[in-house]
């Protein structure tokens, strides 16, 4: 994802540098807990100093059109914090010097340049992905003060919140992925007729083929109370300005105008002007707009959340739109539009795959 700048790379190192002595040789049990709790490790009163910067990075609301919180943080002494090795996201918070455990415990763990960094404010957070459990992320965030971390913790709070979901998202790609469950005949058609390929779970139907029109509907538990939709749709000898949020609205409500339309012709799927969002990313490398917010029926019958990637690819002078929509009235959907996130970025096209999977998946052409 483009961020603002921040020095990750020695962040990165100095990871490796702060964590070396932490890491044991034993075998790790799979972490545990929710893919959005986040156990904060923090003193008291740094705690209730950092809380309204914590909330405001970690605690963005997510509206499916009810309004979900992104992540919950659940905060822990550091009298408790044996307990909570064994999670899925880790964030130890804590300035140094304050004498108390917590700070005498990250002053520890922290080499004597490191500490320096972060005296002068060069560096203030650091990660290690499986510190204490398999698929676990532990961040450790620090400073001179409290009110330095603060406004670190604003400064660069979308690289912050990107570490989380980003290991969120490989967790959950590898639960969602199952090779014995994949419908590689549908993924073969697509990588040889069309040049790309998407993950294709056991359970999604592909719903529509259109190759006059460039575009392709998978849909997963149709005419029930929980639906999922995933549409790709490619322009050949396109321009790199449609990447852009206006032409991204207006092309999208133009395809499901055409193609997510009612079994009875009276109305169709557009884009809801509430909540929606436009925000430059990087999808597999490619610099694209993903859009987000909600759709509706032209009716306002119904709607739901749903998410989108539109990018330029230079080599094949393609512009792609890789959408999924989740109908799901009965329940709260922030999961599932994750689910469909995660599975969006499965999208590749074909000079990307593997020779060895393309080969795999290209031998199960019927």
């Amino acid at each position: 994802m483009i961020k603002k700048s921040l020095p990750l790379v020695l962040f990165t190192f100095i990871a490796i540098v702060l964590i070396v002595s932490l890491t044991a040789c034993d075998q790790k049990k799979k972490a545990l807990g929710n893919e959005d709790d986040i156990y904060v490790i923090a003193d008291t009163a740094s705690y209730y100093t950092l809380e309204p910067a914590l909330l405001t990075v970690f605690n963005k609301i997510v509206y499916t059109p009810q309004p979900e919180n992104l992540f919950n943080l659940k905060r822990f002494n550091y009298d408790s914090f044996e307990k909570q090795k064994n999670k899925k996201n880790v964030l130890i918070i804590c300035p140094l010097n304050t004498g108390s455990e917590l700070s005498k415990y990250v002053e520890s763990i922290l080499d004597d340049k490191v500490i320096d960094l972060v005296m002068k404010d060069s560096a203030f957070f650091f990660t290690k992905k499986d510190l204490w459990a398999k698929d676990q992320l532990v961040m450790i965030v620090t400073g001179k003060s409290d009110e330095v971390i603060a406004k670190n913790l604003l400064l660069y709070s979308e690289n912050l919140l990107y570490a989380f979901q980003k290991a969120s998202d490989e967790r959950l790609f590898n639960s969602l992925y199952n090779e014995k469950y994949e419908k590689k005949d549908i993924e073969a058609k697509f990588l040889k007729t069309y040049g790309w390929l998407i993950y294709v779970q056991a359970d999604f139907q592909l719903a529509m083929d259109k190759p006059n029109d460039n575009f392709v509907w998978l849909r997963r538990s149709p005419d029930s109370d929980m639906e999922r939709w995933i549409f790709v749709h490619w322009i050949d000898n396109a321009s790199p300005t449609l990447v852009n949020s206006d032409s991204i609205v207006t092309l999208r409500n133009k395809i499901t105008e055409k193609f997510y339309r009612t079994s009875d012709d009276s109305t169709w799927v557009e884009i809801s002007e509430d909540n929606r969002s436009s925000k430059e990313v990087n999808f597999n490398g490619f610099y694209a707009i993903m859009t987000q917010g909600l759709w509706r029926f032209k009716d306002n019958s119904g709607g739901g959340p749903f998410i989108s990637y539109t990018f330029y690819d230079e080599k094949t002078k393609r512009l792609y739109m890789i959408d999924g929509s989740i109908y799901a009235p009965k329940y709260y959907k922030k999961r599932l539009i994750h689910q469909m996130d995660v599975l969006l970025q499965s999208f590749k096209p074909k000079y990307m795959v593997d020779k060895d999977k393309a080969e795999d998946i290209l031998s199960n052409l019927e």
